[in-house]
């Protein structure tokens, strides 16, 4: 019997309705590992840029301290029954220019978001897409 692989996210892409759906406002749900193996879940907004999935948050936030301990993430929005999830690799970027241009880009899809010295962003890079019919393609 021969196992099947699962595609990589170069043959799993966003169609124009999930496009759409991850540049309207929706919130979406974090999720990353806790020290000891429990999932931590919290409520974020996010941005997709090329693959590439950015959280802007306090540097001493859970998420934070759980992004640099396990080095993954996941993002789900869900919104009725439609529902896209990008899982990947997270790092924590604290340089001022990534952290100014995640917050322009959280700007254009939520609002301008509160002056916060201590923010960093937790980039996720994409590496699997799974997603409702009509938001995800296989090529």
């Amino acid at each position: 019997m021969e196992a099947t692989q699962e595609p990589a996210i170069s043959q799993t892409y966003l169609t124009e309705d999930g496009i759409r759906f991850v540049t309207e406002r929706h919130l979406a749900t974090l999720s990353t590992l806790s020290g000891n193996g429990s999932i931590h879940a919290v409520p974020v907004g996010f941005t997709l840029h090329d693959g590439t999935a950015f959280v802007i948050t306090t540097r001493t936030s859970q998420k934070v301290l759980n992004a640099r301990r396990s080095g993954h993430a996941t993002l789900c929005q869900v919104e009725g029954a439609g529902w896209i999830t990008l899982i990947g690799q997270a790092e924590v970027l604290d340089d001022p220019e990534s952290i100014a241009v995640a917050v322009t880009r959280y700007a254009a899809r939520y609002r301008q978001p509160r002056v916060n010295p201590e923010r960093v962003a937790i980039a996720v890079r994409v590496e699997r897409i799974l997603g409702s019919a009509g938001f995800v393609a296989r090529e």
